[in-house]
């Protein structure tokens, strides 16, 4: 952290009414974007997959986070691993896209091979021609290097520094909101793919964890009125929430009961009752890009016809919509030098984003404690 950043991050840590949000450099600036990459992303839980995108031994996705190229691979055991998607020769990335490598993963370069828990298997002619060995060089040394990984429910997690502490209690509040669900009778039903997304990934947190936009930018789409709604700010947890007497919408509106979770720092889970989670995989990918899938999963056991299925696919294709329509202005206004002081933030509706942006902010200065 250098010291002109940690004077560009020091009035927003100062006290004032209304607070203040993040300065424009936040969403903008390659050097903040490579001190998150250090801190923010490489120090706590990150949320990098979904687990039934990886179904059958062999089965990779490759992902990058915090600026390192990462691999999920699904092993023999029917357990999921990380490693850093690199081969211990020459540093090549191994895989370039999902895939089923069956039971090797061979680097394309020099077929170098790892097996599924990442223990190197050949370096053909490494010490001369039919000489797989050479002098000094040890095999069980240079293996794939893992990354602590945790895979919770359907979702899967990093930790690349592997300092955070263990996944159950750094996700201990969200965990504890979400009870009463039999996790046992939660299926997932799609995936909407958005590709790239042009914003900040920090934007896409903050409009999810407040509710005070929800009634204007949704209107056509939900049908929950922003008196009803309050936030949430619970440790590693924060967001909203809305209680509704009775569903009041009418068909291809959203009006029910719902939970808006975030686990700081990109995972999102959206809970609508009485049966139904929505689950986003943020992946940011530079100070003014990300990629976005949302998993859609029914609860109770709940079963959905193929043209319900489909139905929701398309509300909840309209809700992202608007919101990326929001975010990526969001970003578009930080050109601006009026953004430079952060904009206000609403006491009652965005109090839950100031507790998002502080994490941030806390974890650049090295100030705070997981």
């Amino acid at each position: 952290m250098t010291s002109d950043m940690q004077a560009l991050l020091q009035p927003f840590l100062e006290e004032s009414e209304p607070k203040r949000g993040l300065p424009a450099a936040a969403y903008r600036d390659v050097e903040f974007w490579i001190a998150e990459c250090q801190s923010v992303f490489a120090r706590n839980w990150v949320c990098i997959g979904f687990a039934h995108e990886l179904k059958q031994a062999g089965d990779v996705v490759p992902v990058t986070v915090a600026g390192q190229p990462l691999l999920m691979v699904r092993n023999g055991s029917g357990e999921i691993k990380a490693f850093h998607n690199v081969c211990r020769h020459r540093c090549l990335t191994l895989v370039d896209k999902p895939g089923n490598v069956g039971k090797l993963i061979r680097c394309p370069y020099h077929a170098w091979a790892y097996d599924l828990n990442g223990t190197l298997r050949a370096s053909p002619h490494f010490g001369g021609t039919g000489l797989h060995e050479a002098k000094g060089f040890d095999k069980s040394r240079n293996g794939l290097v893992p990354v602590r990984t945790h895979v919770w429910q359907d979702w899967v997690f990093v930790n690349v520094s592997g300092e955070a502490p263990q996944f159950e209690d750094y996700a201990g509040s969200l965990i504890k909101r979400l009870g009463g669900i039999n996790w046992e009778t939660v299926d997932s039903i799609g995936t909407l793919d958005f590709g790239e997304i042009s914003t900040n990934w920090k934007f896409i947190m903050e409009n999810f964890i407040e509710p005070y936009h929800v009634q204007f930018v949704h209107s056509s789409t939900t049908d929950q009125p922003l008196s009803d709604h309050y936030t949430i700010i619970d440790g590693n947890c924060m967001g909203s929430a809305v209680d509704l007497d009775e569903e009041v919408g009418t068909s291809g509106s959203l009006a029910v009961s719902s939970r808006y979770l975030a686990l700081y720092p990109n995972f999102i889970l959206g809970r609508y009752f009485p049966d139904q989670l929505g689950v986003y995989l943020n992946i940011p990918t530079g100070p003014g890009t990300m990629n976005q899938k949302r998993g859609l999963y029914t609860t109770g056991g709940k079963r959905l016809s193929a043209n319900e299925i489909e139905d929701l696919k398309r509300l909840w294709w309209d809700v992202h919509k608007e919101d990326h329509e929001m975010v990526e202005r969001l970003q578009a206004g930080r050109a601006s030098r009026v953004s430079d002081t952060g904009g206000v933030l609403s006491p009652v509706w965005e109090d839950s984003v100031h507790a998002f942006q502080s994490l941030v902010a806390r974890d650049l200065i090295g100030q705070r404690g997981n």
